[in-house]
């Protein structure tokens, strides 16, 4: 298992719902022995933060910006791209349905199945990205090409499996395509993912065409948008997660944007 990757997640479970605004609701209850105002206070702010985000009708509030910045590309055939990359999104562990073997995950199948399409209507080579951070046996990408092979009936060209993070993939996976002379990919990855995965991708010198799947905003908002459930919880997490991936990808790779 890689220590960054570990690391990482911790620090993101501290930072993201909803473990924070737990944290935040136990510290005011703290606070409110000595400051009862302000402790109480907070632990209320915890409580209906936790709430909103919670709603389809809040994780929406941060999921709809990063999206409409990632529109579904329209005529692939038009992007004048030389190949395709799919980076990968997790896995299942020791799936029981297929013998044991770990498998993409849904997140991950959404991407290939995405990616499987482009390359029926373009006849581009793929690149999968993905290493194995989690300490599985086999990389990300390894997985997914599997999946692509028996599930969508498409090839891989190249496996770029050695990758903990974003920018990794983008490192590696340039240097496989620049060794082969590719210069222009579509990129493959959720909507939410999108923003700073072609940020980074772009600093390596590669051009990118964005070819965003999994939108989960489009939607329109019922009255079902507005009763808590874990799922939104989960959307606002990822939101979070990747406004607060774009700021430090600002910071620490600021001079290559």
């Amino acid at each position: 298992m890689s220590l960054t990757w570990l690391l990482s997640n911790m620090l993101a479970a501290l930072l993201l719902p909803p473990l924070s605004l737990i944290l935040l609701g136990l510290f005011g209850l703290l606070l409110a022995r000595r400051y009862q105002r302000t402790g109480k206070s907070m632990s209320v702010l915890a409580v209906l933060l936790l709430l909103v985000l919670s709603t389809g009708a809040g994780s929406r509030l941060l999921v709809r910006p990063l999206e409409v910045r990632a529109l579904p590309i329209i005529d692939p055939q038009q992007s004048h791209a030389q190949a395709i990359v799919i980076l990968g999104g997790g896995r299942l562990r020791a799936a029981p349905e297929d013998g044991g073997r770990d498998m993409p995950s849904p997140q991950t199948l959404l991407r290939l199945r995405h990616g499987a399409q482009l390359q029926r209507q373009t006849a581009l080579p793929i690149l999968v990205s993905g290493g194995a951070p989690d300490g599985g046996v086999e990389s990300e990408a390894e997985l997914m090409a599997r999946s692509l092979r028996e599930d969508f009936l498409v090839s891989v060209k190249w496996i770029e499996d050695t990758s903990d993070n974003t920018a990794q993939n983008a490192m590696h996976s340039a240097e496989q395509l620049k060794q082969a002379g590719i210069t222009h990919v579509l990129l493959v990855t959720d909507a939410l993912h999108m923003n700073r995965a072609k940020m980074i991708f772009r600093s390596t010198g590669l051009n990118i065409t964005p070819a965003p799947t999994g939108f989960i905003s489009q939607k329109p908002l019922t009255v079902d948008a507005y009763i808590p459930t874990a799922g939104a919880l989960k959307d606002s997490h990822y939101a979070l997660h990747e406004w607060i991936g774009l700021l430090w990808y600002q910071l620490r790779y600021d001079d290559k944007f």
